[in-house]
């Protein structure tokens, strides 16, 4: 190959790898734009990792509940959404069978991966953060895909 060859191939390449980054940053925006309103609640993590400089350490009850559903054959193997069911405040917990809205999730070293593990916050804000109950998630209602873009506290009010 001579090198203007070798230049066109890296430059499509660059241009390639730019839209896909940027595709998905859009797929990203859309969701957060349009998506379900899903209130998701937490789960206690290890108190030594709870805060960590200026972020918070997350685990979901819904995580909990998959993954043992996962343990009891309730789901099968490649499955990678979940069936949610929507209380009056729009906190959602793991449908018994199907349902309308679903959430992709991803399984990581054994647990469940709902798109997150750490909710990042300004410096000297973790006092505010500690009262939080709820992750907040937009939910695209055809692929399922979930963005988190804030936490709540108990009476779901943003923080």
């Amino acid at each position: 190959m001579n090198a203007t060859t070798t230049r066109g191939l890296v430059l499509f390449a660059a241009l390639l790898v730019l839209g896909a980054v940027n595709y998905s940053i859009y797929g990203k925006e859309e969701t957060i734009r349009t998506g379900e309103v899903v209130y998701l609640e937490l789960a206690p993590v290890d108190p030594r990792s709870l805060m960590q400089g200026d972020y918070m350490a997350l685990r979901f009850r819904l995580a909990e509940h998959i993954e043992a559903a996962h343990a009891n054959s309730t789901f099968g193997a490649t499955v990678r959404s979940a069936p949610l069911s929507l209380d009056s405040r729009r906190v959602a917990t793991l449908a018994a069978g199907d349902a309308a809205l679903r959430m992709g999730y991803r399984i990581r070293g054994g647990t469940v991966w709902l798109g997150t593990n750490a909710y990042f916050f300004a410096e000297g804000s973790a006092q505010r953060y500690s009262q939080a109950r709820y992750g907040e998630f937009r939910i695209n209602p055809v692929s399922g895909d979930a963005v988190l873009v804030g936490l709540a506290d108990e009476a779901l009010n943003r923080l």
